[in-house]
């Protein structure tokens, strides 16, 4: 039997963060309220999910490897590190937490959301800001209308209303 030791770790280690995340959800509670879902379900769901991946994975490594692999780009099996989009992203998400709480969910998200798709090589910056717009304003109104969950508006509440925290 032959297997690689980084499947065998990788599929190893989901395991363990299934189950790592199953400990975390057996202390949510498991009351829910008017709807009958607990803050444990999604959590349990995840859980489940990622154990049964792992095992999966597992299964696959220990009676042959992974099939229906691309071929690595390099003898080494390492991939290019791109600092151009690992730069995007990592302006994206600091810029999301700066901005958050101060212009509010939409503006954060659609910053981020731009952010990424320059990282993925998009040179549309204009197309992207407002597909980001578009998309974080529909996020935020299914959060905050049908969640009921409290979401910065920042500096559209003039527009929005007081439809956030």
């Amino acid at each position: 039997m032959k297997f690689k030791t980084a499947e065998l770790a990788l599929s190893v280690g989901t395991i363990g963060l299934g189950i790592g995340v199953a400990l975390e959800t057996a202390r949510l509670p498991t009351a829910g309220g008017y709807a009958g879902v607990g803050p444990n379900v999604i959590p349990g769901a995840v859980a489940a999910g990622l154990i049964l991946l792992g095992v999966r994975l597992l299964y696959e490594a220990l009676s042959g490897g992974w099939r229906a692999l691309p071929a690595p780009p390099e003898e080494t099996g390492q991939h290019a590190f791109y600092g151009g989009a690992f730069v995007w992203v990592s302006i994206g998400l600091f810029a999301q937490m700066l901005l958050i709480h101060r212009a509010g969910f939409v503006i954060a998200g659609a910053v981020l959301f731009t952010c990424v798709a320059r990282a993925f090589g998009s040179p549309r910056f204009v197309r992207d800001a407002a597909i980001g717009f578009a998309l974080t304003l529909a996020v935020f109104f299914f959060f905050v209308h049908f969640l009921n969950v409290g979401l910065p508006a920042g500096w559209l509440e003039p527009i929005l209303g007081t439809a956030g925290v």
